[in-house]
């Protein structure tokens, strides 16, 4: 059945910019959405979650070269989360002995973060799935270095904006 639509409540052709395959923003999405999704057999392995990976990222990256102050503050601005989102899954990464959360003697509302051996030495077995990740990708490792490069670009504008 074919629905009738009166000519005063016509629809004018749909511009090209509001088709979903058109936008930027969807391919992000989706983009990320199967990422994370490749990533979730090594993180099984690892008995870690998308965004315990990435804390635990920012935390090898801080045992080479910590910042003044390694706080739960330090790694939500590294990661752009709140500590709201932070709190539960640093309990969770301490609770799976990987992480030490210590409160500051100066101020109880400061608190400094750390890796335990165990949190240290995940980073290892890190190294050899991220490389079978990357290989079943497809995609060149070029490819790869100027996609993120471009993106990191792209961030940093959209950062900017007021």
């Amino acid at each position: 059945m074919k629905v009738q639509v009166s000519p005063a409540l016509a629809v004018p052709p749909l511009d090209s910019a509001l088709l979903l395959d058109n936008q930027l923003c969807f391919k992000l999405y989706a983009a990320s959405r199967a990422v994370i999704r490749a990533y979730k057999p090594m993180l099984t392995q690892l008995g870690l979650t998308y965004p315990q990976y990435l804390a635990m990222l920012v935390l090898w990256e801080w045992q080479a070269a910590a910042p003044p102050q390694p706080t739960v503050k330090a790694l939500g601005e590294r990661l752009l989360l709140d500590s709201g989102t932070l709190t539960p899954l640093l309990k969770r990464l301490e609770q799976l002995g990987l992480v030490r959360r210590q409160r500051a003697s100066h101020d109880e509302r400061e608190v400094h973060l750390g890796l335990t051996t165990s949190g240290l030495a995940l980073r290892e077995q890190v190294l050899p799935l991220k490389a079978q990740l990357l290989c079943d990708s497809g995609a060149s490792l070029a490819e790869l270095e100027d996609l993120r490069q471009r993106l990191a670009g792209l961030l940093e504008r959209l950062m900017a904006l007021p």
